[in-house]
């Protein structure tokens, strides 16, 4: 069978499930696993969402890969910010379904549910704890998992001490573990704040604007890391930086007026006539 096939077979179960739902009254429970042996790790399929008669999110239709980079693009206005309110239930659509592998209606969860179950989201400001050592952002952001802690006064077991330490090397920040995080650079603050995330192992890692602000070695830096997380995690970028984009874009897609314009490979989508009108100012590039 093929990916098309998997992504009907899977619309028509999730439909079975959810009238069933309905019409028992449930609430989704949150598997323990991420079930993606059938398709994607992420659907979002035919989903409105309106503000004071403004469609945000118009019929929009996505899907991520289990272990892939995907870049979203598109203007102001064009509905990225809303998709991602919407994936880490933040916002309720009006219509459409969004699930995480072939079980998990993240419609039906609570923001703390879909964080639990392995969606990390990483605003564009970094918010990490000043006063505290990298090292410590790290631990208490560990704490914060519950799947993980018991008790937030327990002490680091060998193996989340490892797992603290594996991702300080990867981030690039073990020389730096025991400065407080104010004393950061910006784009040090991003990645320990990607940190805070991966420390709590999630499948699937939502970016926005991760380069903004920063130098263009920090960005070098960042597009390496991205990178590399990529197929132990989905990781999904949304970013202005088109540069940036280019530097790592495997797969692009396009959001305009709250619905997908186009999407493939960046040098297919930045010599799509309909993205060059209204994102790429007016020439292909």
């Amino acid at each position: 069978m093929n990916g098309s096939v998997f992504k009907r077979v899977g619309r028509v179960l999730r439909g079975q499930r959810g009238a069933t739902n309905a019409a028992e009254g449930m609430h989704t429970a949150v598997p323990n696993e991420v079930d993606t042996t059938h398709g994607p790790i992420l659907y979002v399929e035919n989903v409105t969402v309106s503000f004071d008669g403004f469609k945000a999110l118009n019929n929009l239709t996505l899907y991520i890969d289990d272990g892939e980079l995907r870049c979203i693009i598109g203007p102001n206005g064009a509905g990225k910010t809303t998709m991602m309110d919407v994936i880490t239930g933040k916002t309720r659509p009006d219509t459409g379904q969004v699930f995480f592998g072939q079980t998990m209606d993240l419609t039906r969860m609570t923001e703390y549910q879909i964080a639990a179950a392995g969606i990390g989201r990483k605003f564009q400001k970094p918010t990490v704890f000043p006063e505290h050592s990298v090292f410590t952002n790290l631990e208490l952001a560990m704490r914060a998992d519950k799947r993980v802690w018991t008790s937030l006064t327990a002490r680091l077991s060998g193996e989340q001490r490892y797992r603290i330490d594996e991702v300080l090397m990867t981030n690039g920040l073990n020389d730096l573990r025991q400065l407080y995080a104010g004393q950061l650079s910006h784009g040090q603050k991003q990645w320990l704040e990607i940190g805070m995330l991966l420390v709590q192992s999630p499948r699937v890692l939502l970016v926005d604007e991760p380069v903004a602000g920063m130098t263009h070695q920090e960005m070098d830096q960042t597009g390496e890391l991205l990178t590399r997380l990529a197929g132990a995690h989905s990781v999904v970028v949304v970013e202005h930086d088109m540069e940036f984009v280019r530097s790592i874009a495997r797969k692009v897609t396009v959001l305009h007026e709250g619905s997908v314009l186009a999407e493939g490979s960046m040098d297919e989508v930045q010599n799509d006539a309909r993205v060059i009108e209204v994102y790429l100012g007016g020439a292909p590039c």
